[in-house]
Parts: structure tokens; C-alpha cells; sequence
């Protein structure tokens, strides 16, 4: 930057000399120096120069009264329609109540009569399920052949 600013003639006289002190002892420094006059030299060779008939002032206001004159561009958004509407509400309580319908179909049937089922065989315990009042009872079946009913209390429980 501080050779940029040398080479634009933008630098005080004691950072000017600084900098010629920098070019003496580094020869990539002199190289890019040359360099940039070498840009600057070429830019301003083929910069055309346009001059404007009015003033400032006034070429500027014409653009921006140009910029201002054209057409806004609308961005047309589509209406939704009424039924477009409910169609978008019942597709989704729609799902909801077939997923609803599924999970009572998979729902074991009880027409308000409790359910109980036992293990084929030896059964040891069987289960009732009334659902329409909460109560399950579960029955354990010890059969005097068994061989847990001459089991001691001490022995079945850990106390």
C-alpha cells in the first residue's frame, strides 16, 4: 500500500523518503514498482474520456427520473380460493382420522364384557380384563399336586 500511495504522489516527504530508503535495499520491492507504474501507465493510456454536454448535476437527475419512469415490476401472486382453502385443511384431518380408524381397528374388541385367557395345560394363573370398568384380577391356581404348594412360606418369599 505504501508503494501505491508513493507512486499516487500521496505520501509526506519523510514517509516518500522512507519508502526510496525500502526500494534501495529490496529489488522485489523495486519490481513491484515498476509494475504498478507500468499498470497505471497502460490505464490511463486507454481510459477514454467522455465529456457531457450538461452538468452534473443535471446528467444525474436525468438518470435517476429515467430509473424512477420505468415500469415497477409486479410480482403477481396467485389467490387461493376457497375451496382450495378446505381442500388443504381436510387432506390432513383426513390422514388423521384413517390413522385414527387404524389404531382402533388393531385395538383388541371387548363389547364391554371383560376378556380373560389361561395357558393351555397346567395353567398356574389366569388373567380377567374388564375394561369398561378398569379392573384386572388375576387368579394364581395352585393344585394340591403341585409341587409349589408344599413349598415352605420361607421358602417362596425373600425376606
Amino acid at each position: 500500500m505504501k508503494l501505491q500511495a508513493y507512486l499516487d504522489g500521496e505520501l509526506s516527504a519523510g514517509e516518500a523518503k522512507a519508502v526510496l530508503g525500502w526500494l534501495a535495499q529490496d529489488a522485489a520491492a523495486r519490481n513491484l514498482l515498476v509494475e504498478l507504474t507500468n499498470t497505471r501507465a497502460a490505464l490511463l493510456s486507454h481510459e477514454s474520456e467522455m465529456k457531457v454536454s450538461d452538468s452534473r448535476e443535471f446528467y444525474w437527475s436525468k438518470i435517476r427520473r429515467q430509473i424512477e419512469g420505468e415500469d415497477k415490476i409486479v410480482i403477481a401472486t396467485k389467490r387461493i380460493s376457497l375451496m382450495d382453502r378446505i381442500h388443504r385443511l381436510l387432506v390432513p384431518a383426513g390422514a388423521a382420522a384413517a390413522v385414527f380408524v387404524a389404531v382402533m381397528l388393531a385395538l383388541p374388541r371387548t363389547n364391554g364384557v371383560g376378556d380373560g385367557f389361561a395357558d393351555a395345560g397346567d395353567a398356574v394363573a389366569f388373567t380377567y380384563h374388564n375394561y369398561d370398568s378398569g379392573t384386572t384380577l388375576v387368579w394364581l391356581d395352585y393344585p394340591a399336586e403341585n409341587d409349589l404348594s408344599e413349598m415352605e412360606l420361607d421358602d417362596t418369599l425373600d425376606l
